[in-house]
C-alpha cells in the first residue's frame, strides 16, 4: 500500500488500482471537484512520473490511449490544475511522492501491463446525469439523450430553432476544444442525419466556449457520452489493413484440398495453421457460422 495526502488531493495505491480523491480546498479546480473520486485500474496506466520543483513537485499519471473516456475527449488539452491525473505535491513530500511512483512502476513491471492502446474503456467516465453551462449554452446528458439549451449569448439564428435534443444512438462522435486566448472553443456533437460544417457560433449541434473556467465542465459532458459510444478500437478491429491483399473466398469444403506433407508432424502443423486461418476469417465475417463449423469439422477429422 502506498498513499500520499496533499491539499490538492489524496492518491492511494493498493497494488491493483489507484484511488484518486480530489482536495476540497478552495484552490482545487472546479473540474476535479465536479468529477469527484476516481478509481484507475493498474491495467489503464501506461506510466507514472514525479516531477520535483523548488516550490513543490507534481505526480503525473500517463494513461494508455483509449483506456479513459475523459482523456479520449480532452487529448491532453486540460490545464494542469484541472487534470485529475496530476497531483501537486508540497516540497517536504517529495520522498513520499517518489516512493509512490516507484511502487506503481514496480507493479506495472510485475503485472506486465502493456503501454499500447487499450481495446476498451477501463474507466467508466463521468457519472450521469451530468450537466454543464458555459459559453453560449448548457449541455445535459442523462445516459440516453443529449440536450442543448441556449442562453442570451447565443446567436439569434442558432437560438431560433429552440433547444436541441437527440438520442445517444444518433451520435457518431464528440469533439471538445477549450477556448484559448482570442480563439473560442466548443463542445460539438456529430449527429447522424444532421451534418454541419458551420462554425460553433452558428452550429446547432455545438456549444461555443469562450475560454473561461467552466469550459472544462463541458468536457465532462462529452466524456460521459463518449463512454457510451462504441470504442475507437472497434473500427480498427473491423477495418482491413491497408497494405493487406483482399482475402480469398473460402469454401466450406476447402480443407479437403489441403496438401499432405511428407511427415505426420508437418501435416499436423499445417492443419493447426489452417484452423487459425479459418478462425481469423470467421472473426472477420468472411465465413458464416455454418461455414466455419463445417470447415472446422473437416479439419478436425484429419487429425
Amino acid at each position: 500500500m502506498a498513499e500520499i495526502f496533499q491539499t490538492d488531493g489524496t492518491w492511494t495505491f493498493d497494488g491493483s488500482a489507484i484511488r484518486i480523491v480530489p482536495g476540497r480546498e478552495r484552490g482545487v479546480h472546479l473540474v476535479r471537484q465536479t468529477l469527484g473520486e476516481l478509481t484507475v485500474p493498474l491495467a489503464a496506466v501506461a506510466g507514472v512520473s514525479f516531477e520535483p520543483g523548488r516550490k513543490g513537485g507534481r505526480l503525473r499519471l500517463r494513461l494508455r490511449d483509449g483506456a479513459d473516456p475523459l482523456s479520449q475527449v480532452t487529448r491532453g488539452r486540460l490545464p494542469d490544475a484541472a487534470d485529475p491525473y496530476q497531483l501537486r505535491t508540497e516540497p517536504d513530500r517529495s520522498g513520499v511522492a517518489e516512493y509512490f511512483a516507484q511502487e506503481v512502476r514496480t507493479a506495472l513491471l510485475l503485472e506486465q501491463v502493456p503501454e499500447g492502446p487499450a481495446d476498451r474503456y477501463l474507466l467508466s467516465g463521468p457519472a450521469v446525469p451530468v450537466s454543464a453551462g458555459a459559453g453560449d449554452g448548457t449541455a445535459s446528458f442523462d445516459g440516453e439523450r443529449v440536450r442543448l439549451e441556449w442562453n442570451w449569448l447565443t446567436d439569434d439564428g442558432k437560438a431560433s430553432g429552440g433547444p436541441r435534443e437527440f438520442p445517444l444512438s444518433d451520435i457518431r462522435a464528440v469533439e471538445w476544444l477549450p477556448g484559448v486566448g482570442l480563439e473560442n472553443g466548443y463542445l460539438r456533437f456529430e449527429v447522424q442525419g444532421s451534418p454541419t460544417k458551420a462554425r460553433p457560433k452558428y452550429d446547432p449541434n455545438a456549444i461555443e466556449l469562450y475560454g473561461f473556467k467552466k469550459d472544462g465542465l463541458m468536457a465532462l459532458v462529452g466524456a460521459a457520452v463518449v463512454a457510451r459510444l462504441p470504442h475507437p478500437a472497434a473500427d480498427r478491429r473491423t477495418a482491413p489493413h491497408p497494405a493487406a491483399p483482399p482475402p480469398e473466398p473460402v469454401e466450406a469444403s476447402a480443407p479437403a484440398a489441403l496438401p499432405v506433407s511428407g511427415s505426420p508432424a508437418d501435416d499436423h502443423d499445417t492443419l493447426l495453421r489452417r484452423l487459425r486461418e479459418l478462425g481469423e476469417l470467421h472473426h472477420a465475417g468472411i465465413l458464416t457460422d455454418e461455414e466455419f463449423a463445417a470447415a472446422k469439422q473437416a479439419i478436425l477429422q484429419r487429425f
